[in-house]
């Protein structure tokens, strides 16, 4: 809004100009406001606040919902925790990721023209952050002619799921050879502080190769299909030409300060309870494991009517239809939506569970009880606690090789973290979720999204051809990977 109102003055003051009758009505009628030729340092910054925002909002209205971290409270109807789905659940999350991945496209464009290797490879990384969360939520996607307007292209067509996977894996290698590790940014970073620190390239680097594990380790079924375990051999024994995250100081995240422009994705605090109570299974997986973030995370519970602290209890998600409660359940923490707070892009501990489940599933060299111990703790301690010395004592905590027990930390890891909890129950059907007798879709996880009805209306064609090659525009159709 601020930017659509900048330029409103400047183009109502072109009118206060003076015009020679030497100037053409063409040159008239050019708006001097809009940018002719992008600058790849000026587009970096919205991209990262924007979509971190986006994201951070995506896993507040409607992960916390469908994963059983919070739910509507007390008329929970039929509401995203009870998976009902309809064609706008993503219409936002849809608008938004096109939109600003325009403005990565115009970033790569900037970058390429000025030959310059760091925004180029980071235009890249972008791309494949925000590309692989869409197709993982809808499956075919617009991608090779997507944000193309100004080219004349009106209409994408949707690629297929494999293609996109592959053409993001084989662009996060080129990015990884582009980036120069001695030299800073020429503007502003809000993931690494690039224009300053001397690291923060070889962050970006880590990144770019962490995000490579992400993608790849969400298509292992298709190995065979994919050179999925070669490519991620080729990183894991390669640590010197595909660094990755060796600690929670090299996480991706945007660090809101609550000073402008850096503020919370919500502007009033109480906005985040209103209506809310967190989810039974949440709250209860995280009491089994003697969590040190309890308060962290919930408010106590209340006793009706005496309105005494009652302990953490939260309410179950897809509750029978009629259920009565004698309590008032614990609700989210509000300081979760207070600057300051980080919005986790890629957090270290995941890339720890990500090698904790290859090494299980030998796919990978080394212990997968050492990394999983790594996760657990860094997942702790990212969130700013300190991690108990007898964590590991408690055997709700410890590890016992199997990968329901990765996967359920792995869970508590992405809180917060976009969509990614959705993903990898998908993935790999953990952890495994009550159902409490009020979910519809015959209790079936939805598998996608329905897509929205801007490409459903505006660009039919390409819309029916991708329905015919999914099998359906339907929440129980798996995308390529999961089938």
């Amino acid at each position: 809004m601020k930017k659509v109102l900048v330029n409103t003055l400047l183009i109502a003051g072109l009118s206060l100009v003076p015009v020679s009758c030497s100037r053409s009505l063409d040159e008239v009628n050019s708006d001097t406001s809009r940018i002719s030729e992008p600058v790849a340092s000026k587009l970096l910054v919205p991209v990262q606040y924007n979509m971190s925002a986006v994201n951070y909002m995506r896993a507040n209205d409607f992960t916390f919902d469908i994963m059983q971290v919070s739910l509507d409270f007390p008329n929970e109807g039929n509401t995203l925790s009870r998976y009902n789905i309809t064609e706008n659940t993503g219409a936002g999350f849809w608008n938004n990721s096109y939109k600003w991945l325009k403005q990565v496209k115009d970033m790569k464009f900037a970058a390429d023209r000025d030959n310059d290797p760091n925004y180029l490879a980071i235009s890249m990384v972008l791309n494949a952050w925000i590309y692989s969360n869409l197709t993982d939520t809808y499956g075919d996607v617009p991608f090779s002619e997507a944000s193309s307007l100004d080219e004349g292209m009106t209409q994408p067509k949707f690629d297929r799921q494999k293609d996109i996977y592959v053409k993001l894996l084989d662009d996060l290698k080129t990015a990884n050879s582009l980036f120069v590790t001695t030299k800073t940014l020429s503007g502003t970073d809000i993931f690494y502080k690039s224009e300053s620190d001397a690291n923060g390239i070889v962050n970006w680097k880590k990144f770019c190769n962490s995000l490579s594990l992400r993608l790849l380790t969400r298509i292992l079924s298709r190995n065979g299909e994919v050179k999925v375990h070669e490519r991620i051999n080729e990183i894991i024994s390669n640590p010197t030409i595909y660094p990755i995250f060796q600690s929670n100081a090299e996480t991706a995240k945007v660090n809101v300060t609550g000073v402008a422009p850096l503020l919370p994705p919500i502007t009033r605090p109480q906005d985040f309870t209103t209506g809310r109570a967190a989810s039974t299974f949440f709250v209860e997986t995280l009491k089994a494991n003697n969590d040190p973030r309890m308060a962290m995370f919930f408010g106590q519970a209340k006793s009706i009517p005496a309105n005494a602290n009652i302990g953490y209890k939260g309410a179950p998600s897809g509750y029978a239809y009629g259920t009565a409660f004698n309590y008032q359940p614990s609700n989210m923490n509000q300081n979760l939506a207070k600057a300051p707070l980080n919005i986790l892009i890629y957090p270290y501990a995941e890339l720890q569970f990500i090698l904790s489940e290859l090494a299980f599933k030998g796919v990978i060299p080394g212990n997968a009880q050492t990394y999983y111990e790594n996760g657990v703790k860094a997942t702790i301690e990212q969130w700013g606690s300190v991690m108990p010395a007898n964590y590991f004592a408690n055997p709700n905590v410890a590890y016992n090789g199997t990968l329901e027990r990765i996967m359920i930390q792995k869970y508590i890891a992405l809180f917060f973290v976009d969509q990614q909890q959705w993903f990898e129950k998908r993935r790999t059907g953990f952890p495994v979720l009550p159902n409490n007798g009020g979910l519809l879709n015959n209790g079936i996880m939805p598998s996608r999204l329905m897509y929205p009805p801007n490409p459903r209306v505006l660009n039919t064609g390409n819309y029916q051809a991708a329905v015919q090659q999914m099998g359906g525009d339907d929440i129980n159709v798996k995308v390529w990977w999961n089938k």
